[in-house]
C-alpha cells in the first residue's frame, strides 16, 4: 500500500475547490482498492482467524469481566490461552469469573437435562434420554483470564498506525478545535479509561455543550494526528446518532476522512485499510457510497489547518 511521500498544497484560488474534490476523490479510490487488498492479504486472514477464536460473550459476561478487569480486553479459558494460542496463565493470577452455558441432552418436553429430568414430574418416555439432542439447560461460573494475564506466543496484529513527519499537527490540530466546536483532551497512558482505543468521542460538556474528543498520548505524533482527525469527524458527522446499526459505517466515514487529511498533511495512513477491513470486511464500496460526506469533511478540516 502506497504511502503519501509529502503533503500537497492547494494554493490557486480559482481552481482551489475543484482540486481539493477531485484529488480527495482520487484519495478515497485508493482506499478502496488498499481495503481490497487488505481483505486478501495473508496478514489479514491470519488476524481474523485469530478474532474467530475468541468468543463473543453475552452483555452479563461482559459486564461482569469489566467489573472484575476494567483492562481486559482479549479472555479465554485456561485451556484455551494453551491449547488454541500457545499462552499460558502467570502463576498467582486471579480468575474472572464469568456464567459459561451448559449444553447436554435435553428432555424434549421439560427442557432438563437426563438427571434433572429424573427429579422432576415430567413423564416424558417417548424416547431414550441418549436419543436426545443437545441444547441449553443452565449456566455455571467458568473462569477465564484476559491477555495480559498469560505469557506465550503473541498473537497476530494489524499495524494499523500511522507514521510520517507530524512535526507541529497535534498542536495545530489542538487549535483547531475550538473552531471545530470540539473539545479536546490528550490522556496520558496511565490513565487512559477506554481500553485498546486510541481515541474517543465522548457526550456534550455539560458547561460548554461541545463534543469532547480524548486521545491516548502516544510517542509516534503522527498516529496521534490520525486519531484526533478521526475523533473530529465523529464529532462533526455523527455526534447526534444513536442507531448503533450505523457503527461499523461511521467507522468507515471517520476513517476515510482521517487517511484523506492525513495524507494531506504528508503522512502515510495506509494502515487505514487494515482499520477499515476489520470494520468494514464485506463491502468497502461503502466507501465511495458516503464520499459526499467524507469530502466534505475533510474539505473542512484541510480548510482549518491551511488557515489556523
Amino acid at each position: 500500500m502506497a504511502a503519501s511521500d509529502s503533503s500537497v498544497s492547494f494554493d490557486e484560488t480559482d481552481t482551489r475547490s475543484d482540486e481539493m474534490h477531485s484529488t480527495i476523490e482520487q484519495w478515497v479510490d485508493d482506499l478502496v482498492d488498499h481495503v481490497d487488498d487488505a481483505q486478501t492479504s495473508e496478514e489479514f486472514q491470519e488476524w481474523l482467524d485469530v478474532q474467530s477464536r475468541f468468543h463473543d460473550y453475552s452483555h452479563r459476561n461482559t459486564l461482569l469481566i469489566k467489573l472484575q478487569c476494567p483492562e481486559a480486553t482479549k479472555v479465554a479459558g485456561f485451556n484455551t490461552w494453551r491449547n488454541e494460542f500457545d499462552r499460558h496463565v502467570q502463576e498467582g493470577e486471579s480468575a474472572i469469573w464469568i456464567w459459561a452455558p451448559i449444553i447436554t441432552k435435553q428432555c424434549p418436553e421439560c427442557e432438563n437435562s437426563p438427571s434433572y429430568h429424573e427429579n422432576t414430574d415430567c413423564d416424558y418416555d417417548e424416547t431414550p434420554p441418549e436419543e436426545w439432542s443437545k441444547g441449553l439447560v443452565g449456566f455455571r461460573p467458568a473462569p477465564v483470564f484476559d491477555i495480559s494475564q498469560t505469557d506465550g506466543e503473541p498473537l497476530p496484529e494489524l499495524e494499523t498506525a500511522a507514521m510520517g513527519d507530524a512535526e507541529g499537527l497535534v498542536p495545530a490540530l489542538t487549535v483547531a478545535a475550538d473552531e471545530l466546536g470540539v473539545t479536546v483532551r490528550i490522556v496520558d497512558a496511565d490513565q487512559w479509561e477506554h481500553g485498546d482505543a486510541k481515541g474517543v468521542c465522548k457526550q456534550r460538556d455539560i458547561h460548554d455543550f461541545t463534543p469532547i474528543v480524548e486521545a491516548k498520548a502516544r510517542t509516534n505524533q503522527a498516529d496521534l494526528a490520525v486519531t484526533l482527525i478521526h475523533e473530529f469527524a465523529h464529532a462533526l458527522l455523527h455526534f447526534d446518532i444513536d442507531d448503533e446499526a450505523e457503527r461499523s459505517k461511521r467507522e468507515v466515514e471517520a476513517e476515510a476522512v482521517a487517511y484523506v487529511v492525513g495524507r494531506y498533511c504528508g503522512l502515510d495512513t495506509s494502515g487505514s485499510a487494515f482499520y477499515l477491513a476489520a470494520w468494514e470486511s464485506d463491502d468497502p464500496e461503502v466507501v465511495r457510497e458516503r464520499l459526499g460526506r467524507i469530502s466534505r469533511t475533510a474539505e473542512a478540516l484541510i480548510d482549518v489547518l491551511e488557515n489556523g
